[in-house]
């Protein structure tokens, strides 16, 4: 792929949109309500998932072209964790409506700035291995849709046969000979059709990324999200800050409730995707988190904790600091801490149990354990 000299990392028109909505509730109970997933430094790097994301495109995107999406209850949190992002960098949902209406949001935010911006629309609380990659990736992505009219999604080719990713088949070529059209997209099949989708080599993981011009994507929006009575559109290019979040505040609640992945990969009728070489994992899941993580010579995964192992293969551990665990005999499981709450479960079965015993805690304890 091209090799982006220095001095065109950092062109004015490019822009990059975080969202850092989540809750994260898949890895409870390391991943709560009122500190989810992306404000934790969860590989005792001394950097949160946030941080480490806005340090990634701080790299090669100007910090002044970076904005976050977030809810009101995590505003605090990325003001914390970015005290570098000037306050209007900072959109806040009034209620949340999932990613689709907040980056419609934030495009015609970034489109009053700059008309022939580029915007890369990424989530907070990816594990990216390969910074240069990575870097040259995006930057042709940006560069690519700066001359095309398109929504182009960003996808890496699977490397195990992973339940809990989106599979995009690729169609048709494009004059860049690894940019196609979306043929099909598959949310979390079930590990056999996984399996035959990796091995067939048609396949790339969905990494949630999205990437397009800014003109573009305002018309994108009006087609694919059909039916909306108050459309961002309507706002004057001359309007302020002030005028936008009043009418955000006013009428974001009439926005559906829609995911960017499903309004690009599932509704909307031309879309394109990049199939990248920098190294990929989604942390949203107990499995995948072990999937991804370097492992000792018994098949263990211990994440930033002080550990004493015997008879034990295939676990997952993650403890708070100051805490020793001493653990003998188990095989295929997680053991996380935090605060208040300890989990023991079977790795192999998590997302189904984790979903389940959040509503039974909730039940039995309080909301205050989630």
């Amino acid at each position: 792929m091209t090799n982006h000299p220095t001095n065109m990392q950092f062109l004015k028109n490019n822009f990059c949109v975080i969202l850092c909505g989540g809750r994260g509730m898949r890895l409870w109970p390391t991943s709560r309500q009122e500190r989810p997933k992306q404000f934790l430094d969860f590989f005792g790097t001394g950097r949160t998932q946030l941080q480490a994301t806005f340090d990634r495109f701080a790299q090669f995107i100007l910090p002044d072209n970076i904005y976050v999406c977030t809810s009101r209850e995590y505003e605090h949190l990325v003001r914390e964790q970015l005290p570098e992002l000037p306050e209007s960098h900072v959109l806040v949902e009034p209620v949340v409506r999932n990613t689709a209406p907040s980056v419609a949001w934030a495009g015609r935010r970034i489109h009053r700035l700059c008309a022939d911006a580029r915007i890369i629309v990424t989530p907070s609380d990816q594990f990216v291995v390969g910074d240069e990659r990575y870097r040259d990736n995006v930057l042709e992505a940006l560069d690519f849709v700066g001359r095309h009219d398109l929504m182009l999604t960003m996808g890496v080719r699977p490397t195990r046969p992973e339940p809990g990713y989106g599979y995009i088949q690729m169609g048709e070529t494009t004059s860049s000979d690894h940019i196609f059209k979306v043929q099909s997209f598959t949310e979390k099949p079930e590990r056999e059709f996984a399996r035959v989708f990796m091995e067939s080599g048609e396949f790339l993981w969905n990494t949630g990324m999205f990437v397009c011009n800014v003109d573009y994507m305002r018309r994108w929006f009006v087609s694919t999200l059909k039916d909306v009575p108050i459309r961002l559109a309507q706002l004057p290019m001359n309007c302020t800050d002030d005028d936008e979040r009043e009418f955000i505040a006013r009428n974001f609640s009439c926005y559906p409730n829609i995911s960017m992945d499903k309004a690009a990969l599932e509704m909307a009728e031309s879309v394109y995707v990049m199939r990248c070489d920098f190294g990929w994992a989604d942390l949203g899941t107990w499995h995948s988190v072990y999937e991804t993580m370097q492992r000792t010579t018994d098949d263990n995964v211990v994440i930033d904790s002080e550990v004493l192992m015997e008879n034990c293969r295939g676990n997952i551990v993650k403890l708070p600091k100051g805490h020793v665990g001493v653990i003998n005999g188990l095989d295929g499981y997680i053991v996380a801490e935090s605060g208040d709450v300890l989990l023991i479960c079977k790795k192999s079965d998590s997302s189904a149990l984790i979903k389940k015993y959040l509503n039974e805690v909730s039940i039995r304890y309080g909301e205050k354990y989630l």
